[in-house]
């Protein structure tokens, strides 16, 4: 990591563009918290229920695959925002790539699982 990118008068001199970044950081924060809810309802889903032991199996599988995915993505943030802090002290942009492919990569895959579990749920 290079002297420039952590003097703090450089930091003090993009206040804006910093809070910024903490504010997009918080919000990956809280879809992390929402994906790994998510994960909990989908896993929770089929206990004590008529649906199958198939069903009940899909369910904790779709819902640690979502608890792994929103781990995923909270590294994947935190990467993210610490390269944008150097950038932004820099004086360099660099548009997010991996947060965003995760997410999309992953929610691909939750919503084939979770289409596969309704499925399950509504034919047996």
């Amino acid at each position: 990591m290079s002297h420039q990118s952590t003097d703090p008068s450089l930091e003090n001199k993009y206040v804006q563009q910093h809070l910024a970044n903490e504010r997009t950081y918080l919000a990956w924060i809280r879809t992390c918290i929402a994906i790994a809810g998510l994960g909990f309802l989908a896993a929770g889903l089929t206990f004590n229920s008529t649906y199958g032991q198939k069903a009940h199996v899909f369910a904790v599988l779709a819902g640690m695959g979502a608890l792994l995915f929103a781990l995923s993505l909270l590294l994947a943030a935190t990467h993210e925002y610490r390269q944008k802090r150097r950038d932004i002290n820099e004086g360099v942009f660099r548009a997010s790539r991996l947060a965003v492919n995760l997410t999309l990569g992953f929610m691909l895959v939750l919503f084939v699982l979770l289409f596969v579990l309704a499925g399950f749920l509504l034919f047996g």
